[in-house]
């Protein structure tokens, strides 16, 4: 009988676990954003296990133009239902603690994992039929436009950026989950062999790593078709184009550094994840700006008349900077 009692550390996680649930009863599951050039400050729609918060009625007032459904949340049953099966969990986590057998923690794990896929088959369900489900009377109506918001991440929706992410109480789901499955490789003996270096510690937060740094890829731009995000002109020449992207995943194109520049200047309060400069020697190929060295010179002729080139290496800008009797300079320098 003994082989089937939890260890010590099992028990702990499963208490720490129990914890976590119960502090997701009483704050913001989800969170949507809005970001546009008329609400530089952004709109925020918070998702509780029992309502709805943040700026809803002015959401709910925009919502109505574009004939999307106006938001109450004595219209959703989960609204009803969500705070019992969340206590439910916690209560079950825990008695798995008191118990102390390992079958109880494989069954709340299952069912645990299960719950999350069904919910989020749910929740993209709601945000289908809130984004699809249009009123045919709306003031403003575009031809083959729906308004469904991302799962999670970033949704460019007319002049609106939608940011989808779990609030504090979603990731106290994404910990329960993260804690309740290392418990589970602990009693299956799976990692057994890593224990030796403690590397299964580092796992959750490994995971969280890899999800914070999946946005951090270059952003690719359609010339002669994309506008640049400053001066609202046409991005044709590829030598100077520019962009950044926003902790949120939102990306922002320029058609020269210049009008990037322009553009932090005007909304210092946005935060930035990177900036990606075209380097100048190259066909459409963007390079970290952060990393990148630069050389200014009137004859370039960029579109705004930044009139800096990229470029990846700084023997590159030595280079051409020596022929046209300039200095090298850094992204500190031109920002």
């Amino acid at each position: 009988m003994k082989t089937n009692i939890l260890s010590k550390l099992s028990r702990l996680l499963c208490f720490i676990s129990a914890i976590a649930l119960t502090v997701s009863l009483f704050v913001p599951l989800w969170r949507i954003e809005l970001d546009a050039p008329q609400y530089p400050e952004g709109l925020a729609l918070q998702i509780y296990p029992h309502k709805l918060g943040g700026e809803v009625d002015i959401i709910n007032g925009l919502n109505h133009y574009i004939g999307m459904q106006t938001l109450h949340a004595e219209n959703f049953i989960e609204f009803t239902i969500l705070p019992y099966i969340i206590t439910f969990f916690a209560l079950f986590v825990l008695s798995v603690a008191i118990i102390n057998k390992r079958k109880y923690l494989y069954w709340v794990f299952g069912s645990f994992v299960l719950f999350g896929l069904v919910a989020m088959a749910d929740f993209w369900r709601w945000e289908y039929n809130y984004g699809h489900n249009l009123d045919t009377n709306a003031a403003i109506i575009v031809p083959g436009m729906a308004y469904q918001p991302p799962l999670i991440g970033f949704k460019q929706l007319l002049n609106f950026g939608a940011y989808s992410i779990p609030d504090i109480g979603g990731w106290m789901f994404v910990l329960t989950g993260l804690l309740l499955l290392l418990a589970v490789l602990i009693e299956t003996k799976v990692l057994s062999r890593f224990m030796r270096n403690k590397a299964i510690v580092l796992l959750p937060f490994f995971t969280m790593f890899l999800f914070s740094c999946s946005n951090n890829k270059p952003v690719a731009i359609k010339y002669n078709a994309d506008k640049c995000d400053h001066c609202k002109m046409t991005i044709s020449d590829v030598r100077f184009a520019a962009a950044l992207v926003t902790q949120k995943g939102r990306a922002y194109k320029f058609d020269d550094i210049a009008c990037m520049s322009a553009y932090s200047k005007e909304h210092v309060t946005t935060k930035v994840n990177a900036f990606w400069i075209n380097e100048y020697e190259a066909s459409n190929k963007m390079i970290d700006a952060e990393k990148a060295y630069y050389v200014k010179a009137e004859l370039l002729k960029s579109p705004m008349g930044g009139n800096t080139a990229a470029f990846v290496s700084e023997v590159s800008a030595a280079s051409f900077a020596g022929n046209n009797q300039q200095k090298v300079m850094t992204w500190e320098m031109v920002k």
